[in-house]
């Protein structure tokens, strides 16, 4: 089975061309993106076919906390759809609002997703997503088609102490519909994102669970890094690369090219 995969232009630190130049030059053909200002789309969609690249993945905000929130989420939607994109990204926090009133805001964001052939993915993010019960106590409560789940590999054990990403994942996999791969030395609130393959995520068996599903992306690298490293360009791209290579060399993504 062919994976789609993409990268987070961030995981670069920059979005300037010499950086679509290098995705490109990898072989990559999908990015994730933050959703550009309606009068942006149509030249960020010219910039990206210049390379051979386009949108998979969208970021865009979903404050369930706003009774508008369905019109704050519309113009990512609309740039999703201008850009070719899929899925609508979103990190979503209840705090203090009812959950039952989050869900039936979340079902309305759902159906507008929906209407524009999308789905909004929720990050692995507390209150709502940080670990897999949550995942699917919240997937159960929304209950709607066009609302799932980005699964991060390594928020996983960024929020949840002593946590398993290939266990979590087993009680979300129903709902996952978009992955992020960020490797992790597994530290509780420890920002240590190396290169994939340098920690402890176990992605031959993520890949395996998922694919058995039928899931084929996008599978997003999204590199955060170490904190306190300080990195150049080069160095960041080459950690794009090396994860890139990881990838390939276990078989769990397409060699050359990517579709």
């Amino acid at each position: 089975m062919s994976c789609q995969l993409s990268c987070n232009l961030y995981s670069y630190g920059a979005a300037d061309d010499s950086v679509l130049s290098h995705l490109s030059a990898l072989g990559l053909r999908l990015v994730e993106i933050g959703a550009p200002a309606p009068a942006d789309v149509s030249a960020t969609r010219d910039r990206l076919a210049r390379f051979g690249l386009r949108a998979a993945t969208v970021m865009g905000h979903c404050p369930v906390a706003e009774a508008d929130v369905v019109e704050r989420f519309r113009p990512a939607a609309e740039a999703a759809v201008a850009l070719g994109a899929g899925i609508v990204f979103v990190s979503v926090q209840a705090g203090e609002t009812p959950l039952a009133l989050v869900y039936e805001r979340l079902r309305a964001v759902g159906d507008l997703a929906a209407e524009h052939g999308l789905h909004v993915a929720m990050e692995t993010h507390p209150d709502l997503c940080a670990n897999g019960a949550q995942m699917a106590q919240t997937m159960t409560a929304i209950d709607h088609s066009a609302v799932g789940i980005n699964f991060d590999t390594a928020n996983i054990s960024y929020y949840n102490q002593d946590a398993d990403a290939i266990a979590e994942l087993r009680q979300a996999l129903p709902w996952v519909v978009s992955v992020h791969l960020k490797d992790t030395m597994g530290g509780f609130h420890e920002h240590n994102f190396p290169t994939l393959g340098q920690g402890i995520v176990d992605y031959p068996t993520l890949f395996e669970l998922l694919g058995e599903r039928g899931f084929v992306g996008p599978y997003t690298m999204e590199l955060e890094g170490v904190a306190g490293e300080q990195l150049n360009a080069a160095q960041r791209a080459q950690r794009v690369a090396d994860s890139v290579a990881y990838l390939r060399s276990r078989g769990l993504v397409p060699r050359w090219p990517e579709a």
